[in-house]
């Protein structure tokens, strides 16, 4: 019998597969919903099922040939050991399913399965280093207690500041009254709605917070300053735990680049390939799973 190789790369927003044959030739790729695994194991392995039916669909393969499918999972949140092995624990239609975290595939992937770092700044942040067979991290202990450096952290600190020149105390400025309008200048509509707002509705402001700091925008120009000085933390500290080079991803990251200090810059580099291919390269590979499966 023949296998299929699946790369899976899942997140909190979306979830994308794609297949290869033995050879290594590309039969489709396929996106869906979210992945994280602590929004739900059957919620993530639903979205993994869909993604990979969309990657086949223009295929001679159905879900008969599920048997076949060598499956690599870098996703959200696997990190968390219980909700891995409650994941790892679910029956499952694959020949084989390894599991690691989302930046582990994006690390697989951005430095072709070498040693190397990236650091990730999206809608939040995490680092990871891996060298000699050991995974390093920084950060990524989520939203809001962690992700320094991430788009959810920069908006939490927009909106702080906008209340705060609202009082007086702060300066105002295009983006403050950017957020003032955003909210209809209901101040008790800001505080209501912080009361349910999830890391990716502060993080909605970041692309703002960029057009404005090009325009010249003092307050938007220090919320980058102060979110490249705590990127530059992170990328420090891999440094230190032995990185030569770093692939800095995300969002936030692919722009923040002007704004950080000139020592972390010789260190940046591009990456080779992107998550789902280092997905794919953990598929078969059971020394990829985070934690052992006889736990």
């Amino acid at each position: 019998m023949s296998y299929l190789f699946v790369g899976i790369d899942g997140g909190g927003t979306s979830c994308r597969a794609r297949v290869r044959d033995q050879s290594g030739h590309l039969i489709g790729e396929g996106k869906s919903g979210s992945a994280n695994i602590l929004l739900g194991i059957e919620v993530a392995m639903a979205s993994i099922l869909q993604a990979i039916e969309q990657a086949l669909e223009a295929t001679p393969f159905t879900q008969d040939d599920y048997s076949r499918l060598h499956v690599g999972l870098a996703l959200a949140a696997a990190e968390q050991k219980q909700a891995w092995l409650q994941f790892m624990s679910q029956p499952h239609p694959f020949a084989s399913m390894v599991l690691n975290t989302d930046a582990y595939g994006a690390c697989l992937g951005a430095h072709h399965g070498q040693d190397g770092a990236i650091m990730i700044a999206g809608t939040g942040s995490c680092g990871l280093l891996l060298k000699q067979g050991q995974q390093h991290v920084v950060g990524g202990r989520e939203f809001p207690i962690s992700d320094l450096g991430g788009g959810a952290i920069m908006g939490l600190r927009l909106i702080q500041h906008t209340l705060l020149a609202v009082d007086g105390i702060k300066p105002s400025s295009a983006i403050t009254d950017m957020v003032l309008q955003h909210f209809e200048h209901d101040l008790d509509a800001i505080v209501a709605w912080s009361k349910t707002a999830r890391p990716c509705d502060y993080g909605q402001f970041s692309p703002s917070i960029f057009a404005c700091a090009a325009q010249g925008d003092a307050v938007a120009e220090e919320l980058l300053r102060h979110s490249a000085q705590d990127l530059d933390l992170y990328l420090n500290a891999l440094i230190h735990k032995g990185a030569d080079k770093i692939v800095l991803m995300g969002g936030i990251g692919e722009r923040i680049h002007p704004w950080l200090s000139a020592e972390v810059l010789p260190y940046l580099v591009a990456p080779q390939f992107d998550a789902i291919e280092g997905a794919l390269m953990m598929a078969n590979q059971p020394q990829h799973n985070l934690y052992p499966l006889n736990q």
